[in-house]
């Protein structure tokens, strides 16, 4: 049963993407002494305190600042070091947007901005906690590159990545524990979307030309598979792509599947207006018009409760997929 295949993820193959972040920062802060790391007073559940404790004299905990800690890290980029900004995303980079845009993004220092506690999935905190419009509102910055990723192990390897990139780079990290999807030894490459499933690749089951790509990110990547495989049941072949870096977007293989397929989805723990979805139908219309479907918070705010109980009520189930991707098909 597909419900079995996430009940499965949930009970034995569940971790914190944060946990990720926090293991990358250690790990890249031994190796190079220039990366710095600064928090909003939010240390721990931000995993910045493995850092802390191992290197006291480049860690610095602002306070409730975060307007400050932009403007802080900004200096630091533009000064040789590499500066790590940590807190929830509705403050960082919510509340000091303005600092980003003008002393981070506009002077193109090298700052790495993580914003914690991101998407519906922070669940109880309730919509002041629910950062639903980050990835809109950092993606429009220029200079500004914006990476999303699906489970723990491609947390760590984005913090790495980030940390050897120049420039600004947006970070996005959910609170809640999540299917553990990739591999530690699977590579990871800035600005290149991953193909996860390929139902004219399979092997076991019988092989069927793809009528829809399913592109997503973060943990709802997990929900996307799921869907797949409900499509695959129905004699409905699909792509699933893990688009984890949102800008710059790999255009090359949106096209690629847009030509293949003929059909898009679009799936993501984030307002709908803004995010992946319009990333990749800006791209779409103008390169290669295609049916597509998008899969997220529907220009709403979310609410208090259990983090997948909330992913079900606001249609990001895999059965909501299912129903946009039948969608879209039909649209062709």
């Amino acid at each position: 049963m597909l419900k079995d295949f996430i009940n499965k993820y949930r009970d034995d193959e569940m971790e914190p993407v944060r946990n990720g972040f926090g293991e990358a920062l250690v790990e890249e802060g031994e190796k190079n002494k220039d990366i710095v790391v600064l928090a909003g007073d939010v240390t721990e559940s931000t995993r910045c305190d493995k850092f802390a404790e191992k290197f006291p004299k480049r860690f610095f905990n602002v306070g409730v600042a975060e307007q400050g800690m932009a403007s802080i890290a900004a200096g630091l980029g533009i000064s040789g070091k590499i500066p790590f900004i940590a807190s929830y995303a509705t403050f960082s980079p919510g509340r000091n947007w303005e600092q980003i845009r003008t002393t981070i993004a506009y002077n193109d220092s090298n700052v790495k901005i993580a914003g914690h506690h991101a998407g519906i999935m922070t669940g109880p905190d309730g919509a002041t906690h629910q950062a639903i419009e980050d990835i809109a509102t950092m993606r429009v910055m220029p200079n500004m590159k914006v990476i999303v990723p699906c489970d723990v192990n491609e947390a760590k390897k984005a913090t790495i990545a980030a940390s050897k990139m120049w420039g600004p780079v947006y970070l996005r990290f959910v609170r809640e524990k999540t299917p553990v999807i990739t591999m530690k030894s699977a590579p990871f490459v800035p600005g290149k979307a991953e193909i996860f499933w390929n139902s004219a690749d399979g092997k076991k089951r019988k092989t069927r030309v793809p009528q829809v790509c399913i592109a997503a990110c973060g943990p709802l990547v997990a929900n996307a598979l799921s869907a797949a495989e409900m499509l695959e049941k129905e004699d409905i072949g699909s792509v699933v792509l893990n688009v984890h870096t949102i800008k710059p977007l790999d255009e090359k293989k949106i096209l690629e599947m847009a030509k293949k397929c003929g059909a898009f989805v679009s799936v993501e723990d984030h307002n709908v207006i803004g995010g992946l979805g319009s990333a990749i139908a800006e791209l779409l219309a103008k390169e290669n018009p295609t049916p597509m479907e998008f899969i997220g918070l529907q220009d709403t705010f979310g609410e208090s409760g259990n983090p997948w109980e909330l992913v079900d009520k606001y249609g990001m189930s895999p059965k909501d997929i299912v129903k946009a991707a039948k969608k879209a098909i039909k649209k062709k």
